[in-house]
């Protein structure tokens, strides 16, 4: 019993069916226009994958001809818009009577208590109490609902009013907008939101929903040919040369040139990763290994990635020369360094490939399999759409003013779209209710949705695990595989956010989603399953396990820098979760995952092997028989065999479809051994890349290694024993060995062309059919012969 996870919660980690209400009716115009209801088709045409909340949406445009300051002769204006008891306002200007705020605030109608909306216009003042200047009040009742695709509500001009004065009229006149929307409203993603009312400054920008688009990458191919001429400060010895190739802070070299010259060769590939817009440069130096510990510069050259050919299929690019600068000093100028251009040249073919697809992610994990380039693009064969509603018992993630609380938002990828929602304050139970649309090139891909705590609000929140850090802390992820949906099916589902944490596997809440995959051609979805799964390029210039690695590593870098660029920040922790970008470290947990992998993978021959071997046996006479009969008929009839297996795996198929998966996949604790891991083996995972431990439990650790290691490296010698002892029947190693083979094989081949193959078959299965009683408990004379038969581990140290 795994100590980490109570048998009691294992239900928790379950995929729970959901019947949330989506695309209901919902009222449009009002009293004011027209009242009424809209029809549901209407309602439901783009956003009806997720349950309708209601906002009363105010627009602060400008306003003119504001009154002074009777006091300080000018007006330092702000409007704050007051529902109930929620209040919003706008910045304020200095000495400006006619403002522009341009600024939208959405107040949540269920949780409005009052029925009166008051936009009052504020004179800001520094030691007293801000002036009121005047207000503008609306009705509830009164105020008409925009659905979309309507045209947005016109702003108009309104008359400040002042109760306390006789005439009530004041100068000043204030442009607005109030209506009631829903989600779906264009204003909804820059709105101030009345949930979010406590926080202010730069949390502001750091609340808001977004959609993000991931920069176009592309592989910098640098094919280092040649260079001519090269040389070195010491004249007097020939100098041995590599080519040190930066973009960005991606630094690879060549190898050093084997020989010492002035035109040395090395005919070797730099693949980079590079983003547009390209911001950065290709420097290339050629350094002369002068000493064991010292290198200096022999020459340089800075090449603008945008001037390189853009290769988009697999034809050759012409390669070119480049001139070199170095720098020296020059004896009229003292110790002034400066420039001299001097005959020393390098021969590169340099191309920008974007038939590749550049991967950001693991190839296990692939949300878009497009090449780079747009003109490879073919046609979308499906739309994604993904309702993001809700989460339930989210966990406290940080402690504010002594309580646990937690600021949850949602960020899912798929493609080259990232998509974030608005977070929602001090909420446990978050509703979100935004929908997102994606189309779809390939349905054997992967969207992935991660939940996190905005810990970027500006407050005086503390991790609730005491630690000062101010990164968005995890809450957990959930993949889907769109091959796994049906289409034009919606599932609503609530998928359990599972942590992988140093003190075990915990359950950080849940997150409730409405998915739909809408097919657009049958004919083309079907085409894509006959087609390789990546590019071309892939399979005609294929890379290396190390360069994928690299890549890879780098691609994310780019990203994460990119998409923390915006407003709000994308920021780096979330770009690594959502793309795992610790999934090819070493662990000893993930380990055991994969040798049960394959052993699940192997238990169907395993179970049937057994199962033969009891026929053989006659462990069931009955079952004997009858696999007597069907032998006897397929020697008969020997061309219903192959009709005979294919017809087997047909009815296989009709069978288990009644037992179906009915919900998508989700993540499986017991597939992922996180249920069973040992403590220790958490806390290895968790170490630090290089580790940060004691030197006694690294030496620990590292004995549990060898041992794990010894036993694999047992496995993997076993079987290419067997595959050399394959080898060695006709390799003449053994020659006694192989001259009784090679005689058998004459045998075997003089029988079976005099004998009737049927005949053959018959004995053959008959011998291997035979009775318990006339087997023998000594292993048979071909696996005698077979395990004599040598190998080249004698040849091994």
């Amino acid at each position: 019993m795994n100590p980490l996870a109570a048998p009691d919660h294992k239900d928790d980690f379950k995929l729970k069916d959901t019947k949330p209400q989506l695309g209901e009716r919902w009222p449009h115009g009002g009293p004011r226009g027209g009242g009424g209801w809209i029809s549901s088709e209407r309602a439901t045409s783009t956003y009806d994958l997720v349950e309708q909340m209601f906002y009363l949406y105010v627009r602060v445009e400008k306003a003119k001809d504001l009154p002074t300051n009777p006091v300080t002769g000018s007006c330092d204006p702000y409007i704050e818009v007051k529902v109930g008891n929620y209040k919003g306002k706008t910045k304020h200007f200095e000495k400006k009577t006619n403002p522009e705020w341009k600024q939208v605030f959405a107040f949540s109608k269920e949780k409005v208590q009052s029925s009166l909306v008051e936009v009052f216009l504020r004179d800001k003042e520094i030691v007293a109490r801000d002036d009121y200047v005047g207000k503008v009040v609306f009705d509830m009742h009164e105020v008409p609902t925009r659905v979309p695709p309507d045209s947005p509500l016109a702003p108009q001009w309104y008359r400040l009013e002042d109760p306390r004065r006789r005439d009530s009229k004041v100068k000043g006149e204030v442009m607005l907008a109030v209506w009631m929307g829903t989600q779906a409203d264009e204003a909804f993603p820059e709105a101030w939101h009345s949930d979010a009312a406590s926080v202010h400054g730069e949390g502001v920008f750091n609340i808001r929903s977004k959609v993000y688009v991931s920069p176009k990458l592309w592989y910098l191919r640098v094919n280092v040919i040649e260079a001519q001429d090269v040389e070195p400060l010491d004249r007097s010895q020939l100098p041995q040369v590599f080519v040190k190739a930066q973009v960005g802070n991606q630094i690879l070299k060549t190898k050093l040139c084997p020989i010492r010259t002035t035109n040395p060769m090395w005919n070797e590939d730099l693949i980079f990763v590079a983003a547009e817009p390209f911001e950065e440069q290709l420097v290339l130096t050629v350094e002369n290994k002068a000493s064991a510990a010292k290198d200096e510069v022999v020459g340089t050259t800075n090449l603008p990635l945008h001037s390189f050919e853009r290769r988009l299929d697999h034809r050759p690019v012409h390669s070119k020369w480049f001139d070199l600068e170095k720098f020296g000093f020059g004896a009229l100028e003292g110790d002034r360094r400066h420039e001299l251009k001097f005959s020393t040249r390098l021969h590169l073919r340099v191309c920008l490939e974007g038939a590749y697809h550049v991967l950001d992610e693991s190839t296990m994990y692939l949300s878009d399999q497009r090449p780079t380039a747009r003109q490879l693009w073919k046609k979308p064969v499906g739309i994604l759409e993904v309702g993001i509603l809700s989460a339930q018992g989210l966990l406290p993630m940080k402690a504010k003013d002594g309580r646990g609380t937690t600021d949850a938002y949602c960020v899912a990828k798929y493609g080259l779209k990232w998509v974030r929602t608005r977070t929602i304050i001090e909420n446990l139970n978050p509703k979100w209710n935004e929908q997102y649309t994606w189309e779809v090139y390939d349905p054997c891909t992967v969207i992935t949705l991660g939940v996190f705590d905005n810990c970027h609000l500006g407050g005086s929140e503390k991790p609730a695990t005491g630690g000062g850090a101010r990164i968005d802390s995890r809450i957990g992820k959930v993949r889907i595989r769109l091959s796994t949906l049906e289409t034009d099916r919606i599932y609503t589902h609530s998928y359990p956010l599972l942590v992988l944490q140093p003190s075990g596997l915990k359950k950080m809440g849940e997150l409730q989603l409405a998915v739909r995959f809408t097919c657009l051609s049958l004919a083309n979805m079907i085409y894509l399953y006959g087609h390789p799964l990546l590019p071309k390029m892939h399979y005609l210039h294929p890379f290396t396990v190390n360069q994928l690695d690299s890549l890879r590593y780098q691609a994310m870098n780019i990203v994460a820098v990119r998409l923390g660029r915006a407003e709000p920040p994308l920021r780096k922790e979330v770009v690594e979760y959502m793309l795992d970008a610790d999934s090819h470290m070493w662990s000893m947990r993930r380990s055991k995952a994969n040798f049960f992998r394959i052993v699940s993978l192997f238990s169907g021959v395993i179970s049937m092997s057994k199962w033969l071997g009891e026929v053989c046996q006659w462990k069931n006479p009955l079952t004997t028989v009858l696999f007597h009969v069907l032998f006897f008929i397929l020697i008969c009839y020997p061309e219903l065999i192959l009709p005979t297996i294919f017809l087997y795996m047909f009815l296989i198929g009709v069978w288990n479809y009644r037992f179906r998966p009915r919900h998508p996949p989700h993540m499986d604790t017991k597939l992922s051994w996180a249920e069973a891991v040992h403590p220790d083996e958490l806390d290895e995972e968790f170490d630090t890349f290089p580790t940060s431990k004691q030197q006694d439990v690294v030496r620990m650790r590292y004995d549990r290694l060898r041992s794990v290691a010894g036993r694999v490296q047992t496995v993997v010698g076993d079987m290419a024993t067997q595959g050399e002892r394959f080898q060695a029947l006709l390799g003449w190693r053994d020659p006694r060995a192989t001259s009784l083979f090679v005689v058998f094989c004459l045998i075997a081949a003089v029988a079976l062309y005099i004998t009737p193959f049927k005949i053959i078959t018959l004995v053959t299965g008959l011998f291997w059919l035979r009775h318990p009683r006339f087997r023998s408990k000594q292993p048979s004379v071909p696996s005698n012969f077979f395990r004599r038969l040598p190998s080249r581990a004698d040849s091994m140290l």
